[in-house]
């Protein structure tokens, strides 16, 4: 089953990119691109079989609070806490229930409106974006959030939710009691096993080495500019994109680091942080090609979102070998460790 649901979160993603990312998305994924997305799920797979072996115990999941907060400030909220919020329940079917499609089921988990007033949304945050495990995400507007009870699920039908069923922390939204909602967000929205929760998005900043540096600080270096297909898999154009950024060689520089061999990239969710296989860049592909971390995109250079997986993402330009440009490509950037 958890091969199952990883399958139809690729064939969504897959299928639904015409419909979901920005417009012009009308081109079909390369066979390249399907062979890659089969092995990462393989991947995801195994490392979520290895996780359920090693810790069974759902308590130990927690949810990170992060983004343009009212305070600012990032928060972890424990499995017990969690429990605690867990006051609401909605009966609606589960749109990832593809054997009984019309089978309604009682959820009880958070409401997000709970999340967005304990938290505090400032002025001119208009959306929330969810991370999951896999390195899939979703945004919902916060006007949504507050009218419907989005929740995110503990429990179906008085039950944990299990890992191959979306859980331990489970997305969903009211489609039976709000059929009018699906207009607004479809079965790709419903996002399985949620780690963080972002308000808005969050300001840049990345770890290197011993150094932090920002938005601010990038800005400074040459920038570079791509304009080619990415390799980002949801919320994305199809078509070539302008990503602005600068050269993870000149970043490593700019820090005082030299590597000797390798770089691992490493990004928010989790999967960047477990997976057997991290993306480790090669000296010599840092060297020799645009390895870049992008900061902007289009034609106007316009911030890289939460949505899209900003704000610091990531990206191998076409000059890289197909190797290279042909592993993952990070979203939510947030640290490069340099190997010895």
């Amino acid at each position: 089953m958890v091969v199952l649901n990883i399958w139809k979160n690729l064939a969504l993603v897959s299928l639904g990119i015409a419909i979901v990312c920005l417009g012009g998305c009308t081109k079909k994924p390369t066979n390249t691109q399907l062979e890659v997305w089969r092995k990462e799920a393989s991947n995801r797979n195994a490392e979520i079989l290895a996780d359920k072996a090693k810790n069974n115990s759902q308590r130990q999941w927690n949810l990170v609070i992060q983004g343009e907060t009212g305070n600012g400030k990032s928060e972890t909220l424990s499995w017990p806490e969690l429990l605690k919020l867990a006051t609401t329940n909605v009966n609606t079917i589960d749109a990832n229930n593809i054997v009984n499609p019309n089978q309604v089921f009682k959820f009880q988990g958070i409401p997000v409106s709970t999340l967005l007033k304990n938290f505090g949304i400032p002025p001119g945050v208009t959306e929330i974006t969810f991370v999951c495990y896999d390195a899939y995400q979703v945004t919902v507007k916060i006007e949504d959030l507050l009218t419907y009870p989005i929740i995110l699920a503990l429990a179906k039908d008085n039950k944990p939710i299990q890992r191959d069923q979306g859980g331990p922390l489970y997305l969903i939204f009211p489609y039976s009691q709000y059929p009018q909602i699906k207009q607004k967000y479809n079965e790709g929205f419903w996002a399985f096993y949620v780690t963080h929760v972002i308000f808005g998005t969050e300001k840049a900043l990345v770890r290197v080495g011993n150094r932090q540096l920002n938005l601010a600080n990038l800005d400074k270096l040459p920038q570079v500019t791509l304009n080619q297909n990415v390799g980002y898999r949801v919320w994305w154009p199809s078509s070539k994109v302008k990503l602005h950024g600068v050269r993870v060689k000149d970043v490593l520089s700019l820090a005082g680091i030299e590597p000797q061999s390798s770089v691992v990239v490493t990004g928010k969710p989790e999967i960047y942080r477990r997976n057997s296989e991290p993306t480790e860049l090669a000296s010599t592909d840092i060297n020799n090609c645009n390895v870049i971390l992008a900061t902007r995109w289009g034609e106007n250079k316009q911030p890289i979102l939460s949505k899209m997986g900003g704000p610091v993402t990531l990206a191998f330009g076409d000059d890289c070998p197909s190797k290279t440009k042909n592993r993952r490509w990070v979203t939510f950037v947030e640290e490069l460790t340099p190997q010895p």
